[in-house]
């Protein structure tokens, strides 16, 4: 009995010496990871938005093979798609129309951005709850072409439909608490048609407009 007793007290003193050792150790993580947290986490949510916008590239893509390879933006409401919204600034019934290839609205939020995801399309489901514009692109044929980007671009010409116009001479850029990257600062990141996802500089986004084959691109503004 007395073995026995005395195993069990060595047992449990060994538990409490490894829950302390823990604590020291997770203390010490903490402690040394503390200045990097928050860079880690704005990383983290430049990654989370690169991964949103592939969703939506990818959803737009599925929609338009089932619609003779154009998009809803360029497809009748009377088929299926959005067209006539081009004209009254509802940038959220381009996303509407491709509701079951985006599966959810979740992935419309952008998580450096302050605006709020909604649960499903309904009738709560507006530009509120956008993080993205959408270019004003009706078929595949243009690779290059601004399919989705972030919503927080400077500069262009805004139109009172809620067209925002671009061309390659204009001076844009990003709102400089967008994505920052160590090496390279303010990102923002953009769909383009072929079903790729870029993080552009100020720089690289006005030089990317000029590959577009487009003199003036036109993007949908949430």
């Amino acid at each position: 009995m007395k073995t026995k007793a005395s195993s069990a007290a060595e047992h449990a003193f060994t538990r409490r010496d490894l829950i302390a050792a823990l604590a020291v150790v997770g203390a010490l993580v903490v402690c040394v990871a503390l200045p990097f947290f928050g860079r880690a986490r704005s990383r983290a949510r430049a990654i989370c938005c690169n991964c949103n916008l592939k969703q939506i590239g990818l959803g737009f893509r599925q929609w338009a093979m089932d619609h003779s390879e154009s998009y809803q933006m360029g497809v009748s409401t009377n088929l299926g798609g959005s067209m006539e919204y081009l004209d009254n600034g509802q940038t959220f019934q381009h996303f509407r129309a491709a509701s079951n290839e985006l599966n959810t609205p979740f992935v419309l939020v952008c998580p450096e951005d302050s605006r709020e995801p909604v649960r499903t399309f309904d009738n709560f489901f507006s530009n509120s709850n956008l993080s993205y514009f959408v270019g004003v692109v009706t078929n595949t044929e243009s690779p290059l072409m601004f399919l989705a980007g972030d919503r927080r671009i400077l500069g262009g010409n805004k139109l009172a439909n809620g067209i925002l116009e671009l061309t390659s001479e204009n001076v844009i850029g990003w709102e400089k608490d967008l994505h920052k990257s160590r090496s390279y600062g303010v990102l923002g990141n953009i769909a383009l048609a072929d079903g790729s996802v870029q993080g552009f500089t100020d720089a690289r986004l006005r030089e990317a407009l000029k590959y577009t084959g487009e003199t003036t691109n036109r993007f949908s503004m949430p």
